[in-house]
């Protein structure tokens, strides 16, 4: 098979989350541990840095690696889900696993592919922790996909647990509580390795302190101890100051990451290098924290928070999707200067949009559309429910239309959003 036969193989052939939903996720870790023990057990043989969290997870991992890229350190990085290229999953100092090692890989595994048959996720993780330890890497920033405790990712034992925060989503695999959500997170705390948590919640600060108790995993929560000062958004750039209660000061960290929710996950990124540098395997400097944190898209590839498309109309594009998401979406719109807005938007059929349908400003001018998945909501379906909440606008058959006709409708001063989905944001960028 050539590349796009060997992708179409993988698309085809594995249950595929993005694609089908729920009945792909496989709720326990034996395929995965199968796959890898068939490659001689790859992730133990690399250092890691584990990352879980409802939002947030994949601005803090690319933040991580980026500043660990900086800082001179051979740097792994597996993320999920891509955006426009599958092999933005799994990438070394910001450069994409090539073609021919995808194809390889597949080509070398597909009888194991056969006999086991793993879900999509599961073999690209597998795959990810091979590219890993064949390229020597000096640690890896892993994403995990769904939840913790089952996710494929959680048979590696990294050098600190990352959990960014918790809120409500995918609610038919997590539970429908905030505790059971946070349980599911919980579960990537391993024995004596330090976890942090970015934001602090009540009912899921009680669940883990317990954990990290019964792990023997010291615990710290990074909004407790860091402080932002001089918050503010300027030529393109997030500017912040942080203090830290020991005394530690950043004055005028600039990052590249414009959203205004960027700064929670900042605290929690020089969190996890004070925890780093405590265990005295890696030595994280000020300057490659200031250096990463400023380049964190040139130095990874990271693209669709907040992200600028077109300047004239101003066309951004965000990946929040649930309700915590959305909730920081919509304060990054108030906080932008425009005369009308336009939002171009679609979701997906498998959860209770009715919440994020609430919250979604009534005085744009909507532009409803569905991502080319079997998941996605249909646009006329969409169109309905918004209305009863009063936002209005027509259905497209595409994002590709719906973005072309937001485009054309707006004048030089306005704004024209594109979100709700992860999806809807990929075929947009």
């Amino acid at each position: 098979m050539n590349y796009q036969q060997t992708l179409d193989y993988l698309y085809s052939k594995l249950p595929m989350f993005t694609r089908v939903g729920a009945s792909a996720f496989k709720k326990d870790l034996t395929n995965t541990l199968i796959f890898c023990e068939a490659l001689d057990n790859p992730q133990h043989k690399f250092k890691s840095i584990h990352v879980a969290g409802t939002n947030g997870k994949g601005s803090t991992s690319h933040m991580l690696a980026a500043v660990l890229q900086a800082q001179g350190y051979k740097t792994g990085l597996y993320t999920s889900p891509h955006l426009k290229d599958f092999r933005e999953r799994i990438r070394i100092n910001g450069k994409m696993i090539s073609r021919k090692e995808v194809v390889a890989f597949v080509k070398s595994q597909q009888h194991l592919i056969a006999q086991i048959e793993p879900s999509f996720f599961e073999a690209t993780v597998t795959m990810a922790f091979d590219h890993f330890a064949k390229h020597e890497v000096d640690i890896a920033i892993i994403e995990v996909g769904l939840g913790g405790r089952l996710d494929s990712t959680n048979i590696i034992q990294p050098e600190i647990s990352v959990i960014t925060n918790i809120s409500m989503d995918h609610t038919n695999m997590l539970g429908n509580t905030l505790t059971e959500i946070a349980g599911e997170k919980a579960g990537i705390i391993k024995k004596n390795t330090p976890v942090i948590i970015g934001e602090t919640e009540s009912e899921a600060q009680r669940v883990f302190i317990a954990k990290a108790q019964a792990m023997n995993a010291p615990i710290v929560f990074a909004d407790v101890h860091w402080k932002v000062h001089d918050f503010k958004i300027k030529n393109s750039r997030l500017h912040l100051s942080v203090s830290l209660n020991n005394g530690i000061f950043y004055p005028n960290l600039i990052c590249d990451l414009t959203g205004t929710y960027q700064h929670k996950n900042i605290l929690t990124v020089l969190e996890t290098f004070v925890k780093l540098n405590e265990q005295g395997r890696y030595h994280v400097t000020e300057e490659s924290i200031r250096t990463g944190l400023k380049q964190v898209k040139k130095l990874t590839g990271l693209q669709g928070r907040w992200q600028t498309l077109i300047k004239n109309p101003l066309v951004i594009c965000d990946t929040g999707h649930n309700e915590a998401g959305i909730a920081e979406v919509i304060k990054n719109i108030h906080q932008t200067r425009y005369e009308k807005l336009h939002i171009v938007f679609g979701m997906v059929k498998d959860k209770d949009i009715s919440k994020v349908l609430s919250m979604m400003p009534n005085d744009a001018t909507y532009y409803f559309c569905q991502p080319d998945l079997e998941r996605a909501l249909e646009a006329n379906l969409l169109q309905k429910q918004a209305a009863t909440y009063q936002l209005f606008g027509n259905h497209y058959s595409s994002v590709s239309k719906a973005k072309e006709n937001a485009i054309a409708a707006a004048s030089k001063n306005d704004l024209v959003f594109i979100g709700g989905s992860t999806f809807v944001v990929a075929e947009a960028i």
